[in-house]
């Protein structure tokens, strides 16, 4: 079974915040996903999402990975909405934990690289989220689509130039090569989005190509509109590691749904 973890809490803004977190070795030998969904130690109503797929050998990875949950937990728990703005945070969430790898790296033998996806939700129901690499994140209404993010990899920019539908970005043979990534040589993406007020039907999904590369947005929309998060966490982890067939990355997911009060 995946491993999952489920909170709920109430908003002054009229919906309720119900969410899961999961993660899953897949069929790997070794666990490199690192996820994190964190309520502000001092802020009723803010959290953070964040997964984090890392690369780069067994400990490479793994410690990268790491590194980046670290980093992300420092940083939030040193924000103020009032005070604070909310995108630079985000910003300097990717900026130090690429740095922070690449002193890492100095130091092993491996190539530490990390992706990042992660979601900031202030208590006035802001959202603003920041991304580099192929882990996603997907904003829904009810089963609707509303954004994702595009990845920072080679078959997402022949998708751009109309070389390539959706469809086959998945199955091309090099559609792991990432074109930025926290760890690497070049200074990492850092791709902002803001959403200006969450609202009741809202839900938004965080997570690595381990459990996107599975489903269509359709999908996706489907089955987080109809489950509970956390059934939602364990139908999808269950569904890509059978999908699959033996050959299944890591896998990591962070889900947060916005349900109106009294529901």
């Amino acid at each position: 079974m995946p491993s999952a973890a489920t909170t709920d809490s109430t908003s002054s803004k009229g919906y309720r915040l119900t969410a899961s977190t999961g993660i899953h070795k897949g069929d790997r030998e070794y666990q490199q996903d690192q996820i994190a969904l964190l309520a502000h130690p001092r802020i009723n109503g803010c959290v953070l999402g964040v997964v984090a797929d890392g690369m780069g050998g067994r400990s490479g990875g793994r410690k990268a990975s790491d590194q980046v949950m670290m980093t992300c937990k420092q940083l939030f728990d040193r924000y103020s909405p009032d005070h604070d703005d909310a995108p630079s945070l985000l910003k300097q969430m990717v900026q130090e934990s690429h740095l922070v790898i690449k002193l890492t790296a100095i130091s092993s033998e491996q190539e530490p690289h990390s992706t990042i996806a992660a979601f900031l939700i202030n208590p006035n129901g802001e959202c603003h989220w920041v991304h580099a690499g192929d882990s996603r994140i997907y904003h829904f209404h009810s089963n609707r689509l509303v954004k994702r993010t595009m990845d920072h990899s080679y078959v997402q920019t022949l998708v751009e130039r109309g070389e390539l539908t959706e469809d086959e970005a998945n199955v091309h043979p090099q559609s792991n090569i990432l074109m930025g990534c926290l760890g690497a040589e070049d200074d990492p993406p850092a791709d902002l989005h803001f959403i200006e007020m969450l609202r009741p039907g809202d839900t938004l999904l965080s997570c690595s190509d381990g459990v996107w590369h599975y489903f269509s947005p359709e999908e996706l929309g489907s089955v987080l509109s109809s489950l509970s998060p956390r059934e939602a966490t364990e139908f999808l982890i269950e569904k890509a590691r059978a999908r699959a067939h033996g050959g299944g990355d890591n896998l990591s997911l962070v889900i947060v749904k916005f349900e109106p009060l009294g529901t």
